[in-house]
């Protein structure tokens, strides 16, 4: 992607990457962020300071500018994407929407899931905020050709981040050789994609006009259990036998309850994906980054970071009393 492009927001995990990704494309990238970027911004991308929540201020900023994509990371809720249909409607060839595939109903129907699988999510506020906002923006592409694409991400890392619910926390304690709480039985599939490959995948998305209109699923064909996710991070980290401990979603919510929503509405489901749309859309595309690698990539990192490596005494705590009784058993 050669053109102009505008990121709304975009200074976290995966905008971050996709900046690089743009940047290296040859993109004349513009930034806005209310505050300074926590990740290293391009060289040779533009930053501008102002709040893209607030429409006045965008227009202020950025006039009359005009743009081959814009991209929208920070709509969480409709209230977000206030007078940008109208704004950007005239002034570029492409909206952008940084939806996420936690729209999904759950448990889903059928599976795989592809991008016309129903979206439903009537309690965890974050999915269903996210599909008012993807309702909204098919409205004004049906009603006024608004050039929407909706993009869904699913469950991105990268080396700075673990994971897992538990995060760091879990890794050192399979150090320690102390139990370790995975929901379920553990064999439920789940799919992560690493920041490096959604970029590859997302960017050249961007001006593509098939893209116009259409949602698609970002995500990547490697396909783990919650067990083969905790033994990658454990082999990574030197932990030959982890002790994992097996609980309900329910079991673990009553001792964490911070985990209930995200347990019982999203991670406990299995989540397997059909990635034909985003492969017809951006032909050649395969990740390069296995979880095997991107374990090893977590792991040196926190390794070499020691204030990356926090532990969580309450998570632990808990950790401690859904294991015993009865106790866990050893997975290899």
């Amino acid at each position: 992607m050669s053109g102009r492009i505008l990121f709304l927001g975009g200074n976290g995990m995966i905008g971050s990457a996709a900046a690089h990704e743009a940047v290296a494309s040859g993109a004349e990238l513009t930034i806005v962020t209310r505050s300074e970027p926590r990740r290293p911004v391009p060289p040779g991308a533009r930053v501008l300071n102002g709040d893209v929540r607030d429409p006045a201020a965008l227009r202020a900023l950025l006039g009359d500018e005009r743009w081959d994509a814009v991209v929208n990371w920070v709509a969480f809720t409709p209230a977000d994407l206030d007078g940008h249909v109208e704004y950007f409607g005239e002034r570029t060839g492409q909206y952008v929407l940084i939806s996420t595939c936690s729209v999904f109903g759950r448990p889903v129907p059928l599976l795989p899931i592809t991008e016309s699988s129903p979206r439903r999510q009537p309690v965890f506020g974050y999915a269903r905020d996210k599909i008012a906002c993807e309702l909204a923006l098919e409205e004004a592409h049906r009603e006024h050709g608004f050039p929407v694409t909706i993009v869904r991400p699913f469950h991105t890392y990268d080396e700075t981040t673990v994971p897992l619910l538990s995060g760091w926390t879990a890794v050192e304690r399979m150090r320690a050789g102390e139990p370790v709480v995975v929901h379920g039985d553990g064999t439920s599939l789940w799919t992560l994609m690493h920041s490096s490959d959604f970029a590859r995948a997302f960017v050249p998305l961007l001006g593509e006009g098939h893209a116009i209109g259409e949602s698609v699923n970002v995500v990547s064909g490697e396909v783990l259990t919650w067990d083969q996710i905790h033994l990658e991070l454990a082999r990574a980290a030197g932990v030959r036998d982890p002790l994992l401990v097996h609980r309900s979603s329910q079991t673990i919510a009553a001792e964490i309850p911070g985990w209930d929503e995200v347990l019982e509405h999203d991670f406990r489901h299995t989540m397997l994906f059909d990635t034909t749309k985003l492969r017809r859309l951006v032909p050649g595309f395969a990740p390069r980054v296995s979880f095997a690698e991107g374990a090893r990539q977590v792991v040196r990192h926190h390794d070499a970071h020691p204030a990356a490596r926090e532990v969580s005494t309450e998570l632990a705590a808990a950790f401690d009393r859904l294991a015993s009784p009865p106790h866990g058993s050893r997975v290899v």
